[in-house]
């Protein structure tokens, strides 16, 4: 699945990803994607946590060369 909404969280260490996830995501309508690039390992536990917590949903989470990508749709 491909989003066309991408937040680069690269670099940035725990909260921060999901503080600018929020943020983001609070723009989209119900139903969209975003797809955000993190390289906390830490988010790997975290954003499932978090949309859960949130009424989101991780559709998709893989990890290309240490780059974490999470395709998020809003709930």
């Amino acid at each position: 699945m491909n989003s066309t909404n991408i937040l680069d969280a690269k670099g940035l260490a725990c909260p921060m990803p999901i503080v600018r996830t929020k943020k983001a995501i609070n723009a989209l309508e119900t139903g969209e994607v975003l797809e955000v690039h993190v390289t906390d390992k830490g988010a790997t536990v975290d954003f499932p946590a978090w949309a859960n917590a949130s009424g989101h949903e991780i559709l998709e989470q893989t990890d290309d060369a240490g780059i974490l990508k999470i395709l998020i749709k809003k709930g």
